[in-house]
């Protein structure tokens, strides 16, 4: 789960089967009482329905985690943290980032480091489409050594200078208001 919409649906499949619960978090969820074999398979399939998985493995359990600590440091909070995002992870969910990162690795095809570059890169668009920061305040509150790299990184992954992509964005949105 990486939504608040998501935990929203989690919460009422959850009450929809009678089941209560202490917490319903992004990526968990703590029951009072033991789902019935019953329960557990009509809660996946209808999960499902909704495009969320249950997961019941510790490392696909580890893996939302780890996603999940990402998401919500790129996304969510308001500043990034000054220590490294290693560090940061590895405190967070108290596991050593070398373990982390191996099994992220495994699992993901990808290591850590892309996937919070990828995560910065969707912050930055979302940043451009709202219009209150210029390119340099967005690289300053994401932690970007410059402006420069902010770009080149944006253009690797995307394909699209920041610029272009705003512009492009914004002639996308008056054509869809003009129809």
């Amino acid at each position: 789960m990486v939504s608040l919409r998501c935990k929203m649906m989690v919460q009422e499949e959850l009450e929809k089967l009678g089941v209560s619960y202490k917490v319903v978090e992004l990526g968990s969820v703590q029951v009072n009482d033991d789902l019935s074999k019953d329960q557990f398979e009509m809660l996946r399939k209808n999960l499902l329905k909704s495009g969320l998985e249950l997961l019941d493995d510790k490392k696909s359990i580890l893996i939302e985690k780890i996603k999940n600590v990402i998401v919500n440091m790129v996304h969510h909070e308001d500043a990034l943290p000054k220590t490294n995002y290693s560090d940061y992870i590895a405190e967070k969910l108290g596991y050593d980032y070398t373990y982390l990162s191996n099994i992220f690795s495994e699992v993901k095809g990808i290591n850590i480091q892309q996937f919070i570059i990828n995560h910065k890169i969707e912050r930055v668009k979302e940043l451009l489409l709202y219009d209150e920061l210029n390119l340099t305040e967005i690289a300053y509150n994401l932690h970007y050594s410059s402006v420069s790299h902010l770009s080149n990184q944006f253009k690797k992954i995307t394909g699209l200078s920041p610029s272009f992509y705003k512009k492009l964005r914004q002639k996308r949105d008056n054509n869809l208001e003009n129809i």
